[in-house]
């Protein structure tokens, strides 16, 4: 097992890892639109915060020597479903033509007051 952090995301805001590498499976940590700089949250809009997610999870990947192409789940937590067309338009600009398996649910809340969280299963 092998745990990967990269200063180029966030740092974990608890107990946990940004990403767990086990038998050629990468698991990542459910990710918020925090700044990896400051640990802020950024934006206050559904946009902002959803585009920082995956520049969020695209760091992580690529410090596991992945990309989106390699992601075969995706996860999504969202405080507001009326956002759902936004989420996946900027989505499908992130795993153009790929087109793993997702769950996307309606929360009441999320870390730090985030709108958007997503976590990701990659095959390596």
């Amino acid at each position: 097992m092998d745990f990967i952090a990269t200063n180029d995301a966030p740092k974990a805001i608890g107990p946990y890892s940004q990403a767990v590498r086990v038998n050629g499976v990468l698991y990542t940590s459910g990710q918020v639109a925090l700044d990896p700089a400051t640990g802020e949250l950024v934006g206050s809009d559904f946009t902002a915060q959803t585009r920082r997610v995956f520049e969020n999870l695209t760091a992580v990947l690529k410090e596991a020597g992945a990309d989106f192409s390699k992601v075969v789940k995706a996860t999504v937590f969202v405080t507001d479903l009326s956002n759902f067309g936004t989420l996946n338009a900027i989505y499908a600009e992130y795993m153009g033509d790929h087109k793993p398996a997702r769950t996307t649910v309606q929360v009441s809340g999320l870390p730090k007051g985030a709108l958007v969280e997503i976590d990701l299963v990659a095959v390596l």
